[in-house]
């Protein structure tokens, strides 16, 4: 056994002393290195890697998370202003599902789930009014946490005191104020305002939009009902991408339909608008007949009352003071007979049509629109033609027209053929073309084939000569196979002998001596 090990001792150092010592170096570094990159690998998979699961947090909530993490034994980290915790990667899925299911994030607020835990025996009407206005503020602060760029909100609901003898119509109104805090470069539009007070409306009883009173920072927000138009920004910037896409569909209009007569590349068009960007609302009460022909409506109750009277006329029951010789005051003589009276009355109620019309004029109507035309003239000419200027000229009047029809403002034709202009030159970029080297389509093609072909003729070349080379190598004649010196170990009978034989042929022929060695190691 000690044998064995010492002869595989002698192998290993015979086989570690056939290397260099640069390859020895080499050797050390690798191990090294190897050893180094699976601690440094060990301590990474061994490493826990943390995720943010709860942003922009209050110290309320910071502390309920907190606590349930330390109840649950859970490892976590908090940022220095309190507003971030972070919790392992590989948990935090699930720790995000339950802190959301138990409720432990309310934005500052609690809601109606303070009842919850409360119980509403023994507890007065002004603290149960307190205590619900507090979970109304908090449900509605809530509502606004959850909207698309808002970072913070605060609200404060007044409702009215409810009164059994008053009607719908005459109770009191709600009131409320919001203060928003929206997140850095967030602007909402004026559809995202009017969703915010509707929002605020809906989630309070008896409350109108007149009644809510909205802020951000120094700046109130007012609703589409009161006027509102959004930010001013984002309005003249919606105006002017308007009346730039107005521009471009003019423009690629005019440039399509021309092209097809004067060529591709051969018009340019410059289009100058003037949009008005005014929204007029108005309201018409109007009262129309039913029968317009006889100016009548629809009679809806009629009433007819008839009285006679027949009786007999009693003396001196004149009227006082009538005729040119009876005395004022003193009743006058009255003939006696038979007295007969009728009184006719009809009434009749008339049922007209009401018409209340809400018109919101729609804006973005064209005010003014210039069109300029620039036109190359055909190869070979160096202006065009003027019936085909008169051609193009009529062809934008026509489309200026139609786009100042809602204006407003009646034009005649003099005033249209002063927003048009057609103008002819050659164009200065084709000029620098034509000066140059100027090839078609075959040509190009023509040349782009020729190109490939060179490249598969080398490419073919290259190939057979290759070829021919390997052929021309295996036909070479193998070298002959080397013939060492031998040694008749038979009639060698002493040791000194073979040393001896051995050393001339080491001095005499190195190279055989070596392959020599060669051959035995590989016969052993």
């Amino acid at each position: 056994m000690n044998e064995r090990m010492a002869q595989y001792k002698d192998k290993i150092v015979q086989y570690w002393n056939q290397f260099s010592n640069k390859q020895k170096i080499i050797f050390f570094s690798t191990l090294a290195l190897i050893f180094i990159a699976i601690v440094v690998l060990t301590m990474q998979l061994s490493k826990t890697e943390y995720e943010v699961a709860f942003k922009d947090l209050n110290s309320s909530d910071s502390a309920g998370i907190m606590n349930y993490l330390d109840t649950n034994n859970i490892p976590y980290k908090l940022s220095s202003d309190g507003k971030t915790i972070s919790v392992p990667s590989t948990q935090a899925a699930r720790i995000k599902v339950d802190v959301g299911s138990q409720g432990i994030v309310q934005n500052g607020s609690i809601g109606f789930r303070a009842f919850d835990s409360t119980s509403s025996i023994g507890t007065t009407d002004s603290e149960f009014s307190v205590k619900y206005n507090n979970a109304l503020n908090g449900e509605v602060q809530q509502l606004l946490m959850s909207m698309n760029g808002i970072s913070q909100a605060k609200v404060l609901v007044t409702l009215p005191k409810e009164s059994v003898f008053a009607g719908a119509d005459d109770q009191e109104k709600g009131n409320a104020s919001v203060v928003l805090t929206f997140k850095p470069g967030y602007h909402p539009n004026q559809e995202t305002i009017d969703g915010y007070f509707n929002l605020v409306k809906t989630a309070v009883p008896n409350l109108p939009i007149e009644n809510i009173t909205m802020m951000e920072g120094d700046t109130e927000l007012m609703p589409s009902a009161r006027g509102g138009q959004g930010t001013l920004s984002s309005s003249v910037e919606e105006n002017f991408a308007l009346q730039k896409k107005f521009e471009n569909e003019v423009r690629q209009n005019v440039r399509q339909f021309l092209g097809r007569f004067m060529g591709p590349n051969k018009v340019d068009v410059l289009v100058v608008s003037k949009l008005n960007f005014d929204k007029v609302q108005s309201k018409e009460n109007m009262v129309t007949p039913v029968d317009a022909e006889n100016m009548k409506g629809i009679e809806i109750s009629v009433q007819e009352i008839s009285k006679n009277y027949t009786g007999k006329a009693n003396p001196d029951s004149g009227v006082a003071g009538t005729g040119q010789t009876q005395v004022p005051t003193y009743p006058s003589g009255s003939s006696t007979g038979d007295v007969t009276s009728e009184d006719l009355s009809k009434t009749v109620n008339y049922e007209v049509n009401h018409i209340t019309k809400d018109i919101i004029s729609s804006p973005y109507s064209v005010k003014d629109l210039t069109i300029n035309v620039a036109v190359e003239p055909p190869t070979g000419q160096k202006t065009v033609d003027q019936a085909t200027k008169d051609s193009i000229q009529n062809i934008l009047v026509n489309i200026v027209r139609a786009s100042l029809a809602d204006s407003g403002v009646t034009y005649t034709d003099a005033d249209l053929a002063k927003k048009v202009s057609v103008y002819s030159q050659p164009f200065s970029g084709e000029e620098t073309q034509t000066k140059g080297l100027n090839l078609s389509k075959g040509v190009l093609w023509g040349i782009g084939l020729a190109a490939l072909a060179l490249l598969a003729g080398g490419g073919f070349l290259i190939f057979r000569r290759r070829k021919q080379r390997e052929e021309m190598e295996e036909d070479l004649p193998l070298p002959a196979p080397t013939e060492f010196p031998s040694i008749n170990m038979d009639s060698v009978t002493n040791e000194s002998q073979v040393r001896k034989q051995l050393e001339t042929l080491a001095k005499k022929k190195p190279e055989e001596f070596v392959n020599l060695l060669r051959t035995w190691l590989a016969d052993e």
